[in-house]
């Protein structure tokens, strides 16, 4: 049996078969079949984070997560937010979003959001394997705005949206490069000096912060190749790695998935397995309009949990991945239900071989 075939209605009576049967005829007209695509490779880039792990004067240090990938700690309903110059920048523990101020909010429709997903699977495919050599780097280029407000309170605001590029070592060996207008360039993956006691009273003695190894949390682009091509297999190792902290273990799953197709280059197969392990996550629907950061219109899959929706965009034609947003759907000090968290965009996925070279295919 094809693992990507769109799966049959579950059998619950025959109004639900001719519901889900209306739904498909519905979805072929606002999906007509894509074309082979082209290699356009893309990606969408949200907020990287380097940390450094802070332990007690008489600990070794913690290992490092692998800075460069947004993922998360997802379990509540609000906004956590980091402080950025006096003001308060939110990062809900998962997946990007956003657009205008406000935005409508997803409706569960059985089965649509399923075959949205099998259709970007079979377009990935079908796409070209990515060309990253082992020793070199995985360049991304994107365009992203993140809500934040004043420390002393009051509704977010979603920021013009700005250009962000970066370099990723492809095996996490070497350290790569973010890069943002206005801002210094920032290092990623460098080991950090510390210095350590081996008992106290002991002199310090110098060493490095090791990183964490390469995981579904931490991922790599030579991990992330090594990924199981069966969808079942796949969801299952993700949630194996992202449900030990508890909360809504499929919102966890479901945002795990987003991160690794937005933010790796994964060979075709496996780009295909994480579209179809999505298409698997309980609570999925599917909307009809979204716009991503470039303004870019599609139709969208999304997952609400805690009071929030993540949105990932397809473009129509294609199935190509387009870019996310995240939308409150409860009221909350942030603001009202529609309110825009955030947004991102893939414009340029390529290879290159040093951090700041700027690859061919993604000059213009």
């Amino acid at each position: 049996m094809n693992a990507f075939a769109p799966r049959p209605p579950h059998a619950q009576g025959h109004a639900r078969a001719a519901a889900d049967e209306l739904l498909r005829a519905e979805l072929t007209e606002l999906l007509p079949p894509p074309p082979v695509p082209e290699p356009a490779p893309g990606l969408r880039h949200t907020v990287l984070r380097t940390a450094l792990a802070g332990d007690g004067p008489d600990r070794r240090p913690s290992p490092v997560r692998r800075p460069g990938f947004r993922l998360a700690g997802l379990a509540a309903p609000v906004v956590a937010c980091a402080m950025v110059a006096g003001v308060a920048v939110f990062a809900l523990q998962e997946a990007p979003a956003g657009s205008p101020d406000r935005s409508q909010v997803g409706q569960r429709a059985p089965g649509g959001a399923g075959q949205v997903l099998t259709r970007a699977a079979l377009a990935a495919a079908a796409a070209p394997p990515p060309d990253v050599r082992a020793d070199g780097y995985v360049y991304v280029r994107s365009l992203v705005a993140h809500a934040g407000r004043a420390a002393s309170g009051g509704a977010a605001a979603l920021p013009a949206v700005h250009r962000r590029e970066v370099w990723l070592s492809a095996d996490g060996s070497r350290a790569g490069l973010l890069r943002e207008p206005g801002a210094a360039d920032v290092e990623l993956g460098a080991r950090a000096p510390v210095y350590e006691l081996d008992h106290r009273g002991a002199t310090p003695r110098k060493t490095t912060i090791d990183m964490a190894p390469p995981s579904v949390t931490h991922p790599t682009h030579a991990y992330v190749a090594t990924l199981p091509t069966d969808p079942d297999a796949l969801l299952r190792l993700i949630r194996a790695e992202t449900g030990r902290a508890g909360g809504d273990t499929d919102q966890r799953a479901f945002t795990a998935i987003g991160t690794l197709l937005a933010e790796t280059w994964a060979p075709p197969k496996v780009t295909a397995a994480l579209y179809e392990a999505a298409a698997r996550v309980p609570g999925v629907t599917v909307l009809p309009s979204a716009k991503d950061a470039a303004g870019r219109e599609g139709v969208a899959v999304a997952r609400t949990s805690g009071g929030a929706q993540t949105q990932w965009i397809f473009d129509r034609a294609t199935s190509a991945f387009l870019g996310e947003r995240t939308v409150l759907t409860e009221a909350t000090s942030a603001g009202p239900a529609g309110t825009v968290l955030g947004v991102s965009a893939v414009l340029a996925k390529a290879a290159a071989t040093a951090p700041g070279e700027l690859p061919g295919a993604a000059r213009a």
